[in-house]
């Protein structure tokens, strides 16, 4: 490859656009009017407005960015997470163009995108998943019955949703029929598919994901796995690689679960298996997703690879630069943060322009940022910052350099969650390892006791 267009923006354009400099590949930004002049339109050898800020009106343009890839002279065309990236059409459509997609084939995206199938697929490849319904529920009575079956509480999910929108726990019959409506809705508006089912709701339990790789061959690895249960809204703050208090002999049956996860559907690219897993350590796929992850920085920081050039190289026909699981070693601890621009107690989005970002550094510090001193943070978009990547010999380690960090990181102008990452850090709740999805919740309440 000669010419890569990133269909994407801020950081992650940012980290994309570094592997293919590089490669020796030239690179191709596009940006919308509310973009305009953030760090990655710069570092980029060609940027292209595509339109207002919404990404209605720009990022999600598939046609327009496709036309402006052939026109500009683009090989492929990398999606980077979100936005497009896991769209099957546009996988297609980039395709039918003449270019290739750096992601898995386009229906494999659409049939782990669609979680009822993709419990389906896991169920006969032998996978463990959640007790659930096998289709999805089209009626509120329907719901009741299924989750009267299951037993309380469930979880109702959106078939095609993703980062914890259409996700509702009910502890009851009543939760369940309030909600039952509103999360159709909200599939509906944010997927454009109203279908829902529901899931027995795992207590005391951990988010845990593996990260796995497939090539074009039929090899396919996993790079170990990622804690991800320090979350808000259902979505992930703190991720961390190797898992905390995880038996040796769990880990491997759900690291081989993974990989054949992605055999069961000829996978191939990067993709994440997830998982739930309870206080028994018995673990339960929750979905797969057919895309690089925001927190990939871990793993690379752990196995000493970078996963966007074996991207690349996947995407190119090549086999995977390591393909034989027995070579893939994790060494060290590493744990992510992503940095908001939020309120750090009630996590609503604070945008604004930030008239100061620093950010202490160290050979043991990666900072995967989108803005710089005196951009503007808009309303448009996720109001993530960055992604600060800290590792150590040890998780002890990790997290003594991360309290330092946080305490001379510094930022104006908006609200961030540095201040939370500041204590929450050196808490006993995160330090000792033992935390479950509700860790944070349950932090902040304490916290409030206190006071």
């Amino acid at each position: 490859m000669e010419k890569i267009l990133i269909a994407n923006r801020g950081e992650i354009a940012s980290r994309i656009i570094r592997t293919c400099r590089k490669l020796g590949i030239r690179t191709i930004a596009v940006y919308s009017e509310a973009d305009a002049g953030l760090p990655f339109t710069k570092e980029a050898d060609e940027a292209f407005e595509i339109g207002p800020g919404p990404v209605p009106q720009s990022y999600l343009k598939g046609a327009d960015i496709i036309e402006l890839a052939k026109k500009e002279g683009a090989d492929a065309i990398h999606p980077g997470y979100g936005l497009l990236s896991e769209n099957a059409a546009f996988a297609r459509d980039v395709k039918e163009a003449g270019m290739v997609f750096i992601g898995p084939d386009a229906d494999v995206i659409e049939k782990m995108g669609d979680k009822i199938e993709a419990r389906r697929v896991m169920m006969e490849a032998g996978v463990p998943v959640v007790p659930g319904t096998e289709e999805g529920v089209a009626t509120m009575e329907e719901a009741v019955s299924a989750a009267e079956g299951i037993g309380y509480p469930v979880m109702m999910k959106a078939s095609a949703g993703g980062g914890g929108i259409g996700m509702v726990r009910c502890e009851n019959e009543q939760a369940l029929s309030r909600n039952f409506d509103g999360v159709k809705k909200r599939a509906m508006s944010y997927f454009g598919d109203d279908r829902v089912f529901i899931e027995k709701f795992i207590d005391d339990a951990r988010h845990i994901e593996v990260q796995i790789f497939g090539d074009t061959q039929g090899n396919v690895v996993h790079l170990f796995e990622r804690n991800c249960s320090v979350q808000r809204r259902n979505q992930k703050v703190i991720e961390e690689s190797p898992s905390p208090g995880f038996p040796e002999e769990a880990k491997v049956r759900m690291l081989q679960a993974a990989v054949d996860a992605g055999k069961a559907v000829g996978y191939t690219n990067a993709g994440t298996v997830e998982f739930i897993v309870g206080p028994d350590h018995e673990f339960y796929f929750l979905e797969m997703n057919t895309r690089l992850q925001v927190e990939h920085p871990v793993t690379e920081a752990v196995t000493g690879f970078d996963l966007v050039e074996w991207q690349i190289a996947v995407a190119s026909g090549k086999e995977l630069p390591v393909k034989m699981q027995d070579e893939i070693t994790s060494a060290g601890h590493s744990i992510e943060y992503r940095i908001y621009a939020e309120d750090p107690e009630k996590f609503l989005p604070s945008p604004g322009r930030i008239t100061e970002l620093s950010f202490p550094e160290s050979e043991w510090v990666r900072i995967d940022s989108g803005y710089a001193e005196g951009d503007t943070v808009t309303p448009f978009y996720d109001p993530m910052i960055a992604k600060v990547v800290i590792s150590g010999s040890s998780r002890k380690e990790a997290i003594s350099r991360s309290v330092q960090f946080f305490s001379e990181a510094r930022a104006a102008g908006v609200r961030t969650n540095l201040p939370l990452f500041e204590t929450f850090a050196g808490s006993e709740e995160f330090s000792s390892g033992n935390y479950t999805t509700d860790v944070l919740a349950g932090w902040q309440a304490k916290k409030k006791e206190e006071v």
